[in-house]
């Protein structure tokens, strides 16, 4: 299976679930020693975050615009809120 969910559907109800994404990369913004990714299908946009343990494989092999993704991860709350987007109170930890 190429996904369990889709970039558009999980809210914070779905926190602490173990998921499946896939979809293009839209933006990718590091600080430091963690890379936030926005991840979207036709469906919405999720926020993946990379932690310090995967930046040297990022590093490695870097990630540009459109570049297809499919990511395992768990739902996490985000510390930062985004309130335009529907699915802006979580993040994928990969």
């Amino acid at each position: 299976m190429y996904r369990t969910h889709t970039c558009g559907e999980l809210r914070l109800s779905d926190k602490n679930k173990d998921v499946t994404l896939s979809g293009w990369v839209q933006t990718v913004r590091k600080f430091g020693s963690i890379t936030f990714v926005d991840l979207r299908d036709r469906y919405g946009i999720t926020q993946l975050l990379f932690s310090e343990s995967l930046n040297a494989t990022l590093d490695a092999n870097p990630m540009g615009r459109e570049f297809v993704l499919q990511v395992k991860g768990t739902v996490n709350e985000r510390s930062s809120k985004n309130a335009n987007i529907p699915t802006g109170e979580i993040e994928i930890t990969v």
